[in-house]
């Protein structure tokens, strides 16, 4: 099973933290995501190969930013 894991901007509660949860279980082949909120890191486990661009869209369209 592949990890990922990268910093997201612009989360400041726990409604964020679940809002880019939500966005980031909605992509096919996520099987887990954590948010830390007091670092911003995320980090997602994948059952199948997808690639960082179809995570990093999820996340931004909800308006929060990914930096790699």
């Amino acid at each position: 099973m592949e990890e990922k894991e990268f910093k997201v901007e612009g989360m400041t509660c726990m409604h964020c933290v679940n809002t880019v949860k939500r966005a980031l279980s909605g992509v096919e082949g996520v099987s887990e995501v954590e948010v830390f909120l007091d670092t911003g890191r995320v980090k997602v486990k994948l059952e199948k190969d997808v690639p960082f661009e179809s995570l990093k869209q999820a996340v931004e369209e909800w308006g929060y930013k990914v930096v790699e």
